[in-house]
């Protein structure tokens, strides 16, 4: 998949549909050492928090790819298309812990440019992220009735800020579109 580097203030996504129905990976660890783990999610937000460009995940603590949220500084997060669907259920469903998910997956991890995360190949956003707060969700500061209910086990999600320190991503992100994308968009309207 080819990418570009897209500044933060150039990155143009719907946000909510991007997490609810594109759904992204979350991938901890060391891409150099091949001690990583990524999962399916489709919380989390992305914005601007204490002047930096951010990202906002959560991870219960029973996941497998909690452990490496706690034990790496980095994550990335990753967006694919709708061929990669079945790829990000098996993610989103199977253990890290019972064998490499990835691989069945057919996804290739590759380097990451600026973090020790990995990225995939068949991305078409990688959203490199360097940890810089976390919180535990706390039941006693619920304000929204029902909240409760998403957490019967009461196995509350630890969040993570992650300041975005790199954007690679297809033309379909990028608020500068190549020349001539524009020029082909009037051309099919007319």
């Amino acid at each position: 998949m080819k990418r570009e580097a897209i500044s933060f203030s150039d990155l143009s996504v719907r946000s909510h549909q991007l997490w609810n129905d594109q759904w992204l990976l979350i991938t901890a660890g060391d891409f150099a050492s091949g001690k990583f783990n990524t999962m399916t999610v489709a919380w989390g937000s992305l914005g601007t928090m204490w002047n930096k460009p951010f990202a906002q995940i959560v991870v219960r603590p029973q996941r497998h790819t909690y452990k490496f949220t706690e034990e790496f500084d980095t994550f990335t997060l990753t967006a694919f298309g709708e061929d990669q669907r079945d790829a990000l259920k098996l993610l989103g469903t199977k253990s890290g812990r019972d064998g490499d998910k990835i691989a069945e997956a057919g996804l290739t991890p590759i380097p990451s440019l600026t973090v020790p995360a990995p990225g995939f190949a068949e991305a078409r956003l990688i959203i490199e992220c360097r940890k810089m707060y976390w919180d535990d969700i706390k039941p006693q500061q619920y304000l929204y009735p029902g909240i409760d209910k998403i957490y019967p086990a009461q196995d509350y999600h630890r969040i993570y800020f992650g300041e975005i320190v790199s954007v690679q991503g297809t033309p379909e992100f990028s608020a500068i579109q190549p020349q001539g994308a524009l020029a082909d968009v009037d051309k099919k309207e007319s």
